[in-house]
């Protein structure tokens, strides 16, 4: 007898994507410029203009110097502490961190890490990274600070990502871009996609506009379901952000029937960090979902806001919740 044919039903296996080729691992020392190369040239002539800049703000250039990896040219200078801000999109600063960088630099009467800055509307300078730092200094009655000083401001929207001086959580980060997207609207209106590297995912900016409405939202619970449903669009960033805004407004609305359940199950008795995460899982309708389609974000949460509230507390078991497990609600 001949063998069957395989079944080409639905009931069939999806076949899986295709795995991403893997990047190639750059061979050794073969990228950028030679350790002499980095100061052994001559400036170029557009620099003379940021270094006047620097020196009528009452600062002194130290020298100039190329990028390693990608030869730009950046100045190192010394600017009076009152002449440099943070972005208008930077994080808040955390008191904690200012205090432990104010005790360290203090111990040691030296300040050995530069701060970034691009030069900033309507004068002065803007510090990406660095924010802290400069706060510290502040806090010593320091007069001047130590810069690396980048020509293009456009590099201060692109260097969140290298933002080491201390980690974001979810919640800075998000209010971070979406305080950027919100300036970037007023100068450079380009379609929101065309700020991926800037914004890096399109749920920090739905996450931004929810941390802004309610400064307890527990952001992390919907991180993940954002990361599949959400999508950066094709608007102009002012309509971009306008659209943003009404789904911030359906994730808070879902938040609160969410919250609703939440508040039934403890009175039923449940006491467990994992409450929330555990109900958005339960309404989830695309958990179990696998493929590359991105699924679609306003029928998702119409699924998910009829499932909340219509939710059963009675059904929950102990032993289910036990066995939910992930991150707790921040």
């Amino acid at each position: 007898m001949a063998p069957r044919k395989a079944s080409s039903s639905a009931g069939a296996k999806e076949k899986k994507p295709a795995a991403r080729p893997r990047r190639k691992k750059p061979e050794p020392a073969s990228r950028g410029l030679g350790a002499r190369e980095i100061g052994g040239a001559s400036p170029p002539a557009s620099l003379d203009e940021v270094s006047r800049t620097i020196e009528a703000d009452g600062g002194s250039v130290i020298g100039a110097y190329r990028d390693p990896l990608g030869g730009h040219w950046h100045l190192l200078a010394g600017l009076p502490i009152e002449k440099v801000a943070p972005t208008p999109f930077q994080r808040d600063l955390s008191e904690a961190h200012v205090k432990r960088l104010t005790d360290v630099i203090d111990k040691l009467d030296r300040f050995v890490d530069p701060i970034l800055v691009v030069p900033a509307e309507g004068g002065g300078w803007w510090t990406p990274n660095g924010h802290h730092r400069t706060a510290a200094v502040r806090a010593l009655g320091g007069r001047s600070i130590l810069a690396v000083v980048i020509p293009d401001a456009e590099v201060a929207t692109k260097i969140l990502a290298l933002n080491t001086e201390k980690a974001h959580n979810l919640r800075e980060k998000s209010l971070e871009v979406v305080r950027m997207a919100r300036m970037l609207a007023s100068s450079d209106p380009r379609p929101e996609d065309a700020f991926v590297l800037e914004f890096e995912e399109p749920a920090f900016l739905t996450l931004g506009l929810c941390y802004e409405a309610n400064g307890r939202f527990a952001g992390g619970v919907y991180h993940p379901l954002l990361k599949r449903i959400d999508a950066f669009q094709s608007e102009k960033l002012p309509r971009a952000l306008t659209a943003r805004e009404a789904r911030a407004a359906r994730i808070l609305e879902l938040d609160e029937a969410v919250n609703e359940v939440v508040k039934e199950l403890k009175k039923r008795g449940f006491e467990s960090p994992y409450l929330k995460a555990f109900v958005v899982a339960r309404v989830n309708p695309i958990r179990f979902q696998r493929g590359t389609t991105k699924p679609d974000f306003d029928a998702t949460l119409d699924k998910m806001l009829a499932a909340a509230k219509k939710f059963d507390v009675g059904k929950v078991r102990a032993a289910q919740l036990a066995a939910s497990g992930g991150a707790p609600a921040e």
